[in-house]
Formats: C-alpha cells, structure tokens, sequence
C-alpha cells in the first residue's frame, strides 16, 4: 500500500516542479509533479487530468486546483495528513 504524503510532502514537490517560480503549473510542470508522486498515467491521461484540474481555464493548475485533484484521485481521501499527524 502507499503511502499518502502529507500537505508538506505535496507542497514540496510542488515548489520543486514549479520551475517558473509563478506558484503555479503548466503541463511540463504538472508532468514534473506526477513522475514525483509515483503516478504514471499516459500522455493523454495527464492530458485530460490536466484540463480538469485547471477548474479557472487560465492554462494553469494552483495548488488548490491540484489538491482537488489528488483528492478526486484518491490520495487524499478524508483529508490530507498534516505534518505534524
């Protein structure tokens, strides 16, 4: 099984992918982040996550926008854990 990360642990891999600084994702970037967390999807898969995470149409994915999306996937069910547990 694994594990879920925490909201530090997803906060972290998001600074790191966010190669523009803008705290903000395009899809290379997004890419970026799921190779991180383990997710292999296929391009077409990443793709259409993609278009759905960005809920405000602006080309971009927040990080509000990928935690939804995580959370639609499964890995943050009930919340994520918080650093501290």
């Amino acid at each position: 099984m694994t594990t879920k990360p925490t909201e530090g642990d997803l906060l972290a891999v998001f600074a790191r992918a966010d190669l523009g600084g803008d705290e903000q994702l395009d899809l290379m970037e997004f890419t970026l982040v799921l190779d991180s967390l383990g997710m292999s999807w296929s391009k077409a898969e990443v793709q259409d996550r993609f278009e759905k995470a960005d809920t405000n149409r602006d080309g971009l994915i927040s990080f509000p926008e990928f935690r939804a999306l995580l959370e639609t996937q499964g890995w943050a069910e009930g919340g994520l854990q918080t650093a501290r547990g």
